[in-house]
């Protein structure tokens, strides 16, 4: 009898070590980082440069590139943070808008990232003003090239005066940073 106990026992703990792993697997988990680009703003590096009012203005955008990457490093979303401050505009300026885009410094280019800046939203009191906007969604493939070539990418702030970009500057560096806290699932 004994036998058999140590039988139906030792069967019971085989069986056991088989069966089927009933814990959910974890899904894959990415990895998000933030390169941030401060990007000094002058009329002068406007395409031509600016020589009306807005000549005087001046101003600094810090651009924090947020992207999450999978496990192959692809770039699967990407969002940007937004950071403006402006001075010497003449009071009453509108800022109408804010933008990345795709150019080398002297050249111009189209939009390649908008911030969803309203046209008065950044308020210019006294000839200074600023505003961050934050969560803006840039398309994947845009962020892959932001981060692959910063220098080939400006930012400019509009205004009514000057429809086409009234201060601008080209990205550089962009460092990227790990951000802490728990891992991306995707």
């Amino acid at each position: 009898m004994n036998r058999f106990v140590a039988l139906i026992v030792g069967l019971s703990v085989f069986a056991g070590g088989c069966g089927a792993d009933s814990s959910p697997t974890a899904p894959s988990q990415g990895t998000r980082t933030t390169s941030t680009f401060t990007v000094p703003l002058s009329p002068a590096n406007e395409v031509p440069a600016i020589v009306n009012a807005d000549a005087s203005a001046s101003g600094t955008a810090t651009i924090a590139l947020t992207v999450t990457k999978d496990d192959a490093g692809n770039i699967t979303s990407a969002t940007a943070d937004v950071q403006m401050n402006v001075t010497g505009f003449p009071a009453g300026t509108v800022v109408t808008d804010a933008h990345i885009h795709n150019g080398a410094a002297g050249s111009n280019a189209g939009i390649f990232v908008n911030t969803g800046l309203a046209s008065g939203e950044l308020a210019i009191t006294n000839g200074s003003g600023s505003l961050t906007k934050t969560g803006i969604n840039v398309p994947s493939d845009r962020a892959a090239a932001i981060l692959g070539n910063p220098a080939g990418h400006y930012f400019n702030i509009h205004t009514v005066l000057n429809p086409a970009g009234a201060i601008r500057g080209q990205l550089s560096g962009g460092a990227a940073t790990l951000d802490p806290g728990t891992p991306v699932p995707y």
